[in-house]
């Protein structure tokens, strides 16, 4: 059963190239945040494979050089950039919008990828618990600074825009409630796996309300959420437990890098996707997220809660 093709002709051992393979991609502009590492190295990779001018949007930039310059020796011919920015920080979200505007590129495709996973304790440089800050609030400001851009864009491209957040099978694992809009900061209570689907929940949310409000736009643009698999990377440096699982068992339970791209790219660019917003993807087909995840109550709450949350920070830096 779990290699059987889905609908879309594809399984959980398909590829980022074979689900993007025949796509002619040369006219299209893409940023994708963490893409120095994992799979959004192999996001990367595979996008300019297809023509895509990918933006890397990192946080460690000789890292993302190294990234660079390993995949233009691969394809001297890709056309990738890579600009600054910590999604953990406001402010740096401000910078590289601005930067990237400054720039006068279009934006077709935006690939919310940066993640951590399970890590201790810590607050942001905004005072925000650093999974919910990192995984869910720098990359919800950064669509909401950029869907003019990609507004733009579409309308004078005349494509499609897509916006990606790559989510977790773990958003099925949050706290009982789901957010914990009264306790978002509070140490009380913290569990590092908790926290870490509470910020997959959101990208779920986010992307499900965003959906919505871009039909009532009639904006061409499309969003929604992918589950990637679980992927031995660095994201489980904070898991000693589960590198350890990964190390024993990584090779009959868990996807290669090369597969845990695939359904990101699939949504991204596969003309299958036209015209689908506001789901939730795995192995590259439809697949059915959590009743939390599809309450559309909880996804305006949490939109709310969210915008709040950056103007109230932003307020308290002036």
């Amino acid at each position: 059963m779990l290699g059987l093709k889905g609908p879309s002709g594809f399984s959980r051992f398909s590829t980022a190239e074979d689900v993007t393979n025949g796509i002619d991609g040369s006219s299209l502009t893409a940023i994708v945040t963490g893409a120095s590492s994992g799979i959004g190295t192999e996001t990367t990779r595979v996008l300019a494979l297809r023509g895509v001018h990918v933006v890397m949007a990192i946080r460690n930039m000789s890292a993302g050089t190294m990234v660079k310059e390993a995949i233009l020796k691969q394809n001297p011919t890709a056309k990738i950039d890579a600009m600054e920015l910590d999604v953990s920080s406001i402010a740096s979200v401000n910078k590289f919008v601005a930067d990237y505007k400054s720039s006068g590129l279009p934006l077709n495709v935006l690939i919310n990828n940066a993640g951590i996973l399970a890590t201790p304790y810590m607050l942001s440089e905004d005072n925000i618990e650093l999974q919910f800050a990192t995984n869910h609030v720098g990359h919800f400001h950064l669509t909401n600074l950029l869907l003019e851009t990609m507004k733009k864009t579409a309308h004078e491209s005349n494509t499609e825009g897509r916006i990606v957040n790559v989510s977790s099978r773990r958003h099925q694992f949050s706290y009982p409630e789901g957010i914990r809009f009264d306790q978002i900061n509070s140490q009380s209570g913290y569990n590092a796996l908790s926290a870490y689907g509470q910020s997959k929940l959101a990208n779920v949310l986010h992307v499900n309300e965003l959906a919505r409000r871009l039909k009532d736009d009639g904006a061409e643009i499309i969003a929604n959420s992918v589950n990637p698999g679980a992927i031995p990377t660095n994201i489980f440096r904070h898991y000693m437990f589960f590198r350890g699982l990964a190390n024993i068992f990584g090779k009959f339970v868990l996807k290669n890098v090369h597969q845990g791209a695939a359904t990101t790219c699939y949504v991204a660019l596969h003309p299958q996707v036209k015209g689908t917003s506001g789901k939730y993807f795995a192995n590259c087909n439809l697949d059915a997220a959590s009743s939390q995840a599809n309450d559309p109550q909880l996804a305006q709450k949490l939109w709310n809660f969210t915008a709040d949350l950056i103007e109230e920070r932003r307020h308290r830096s002036c």
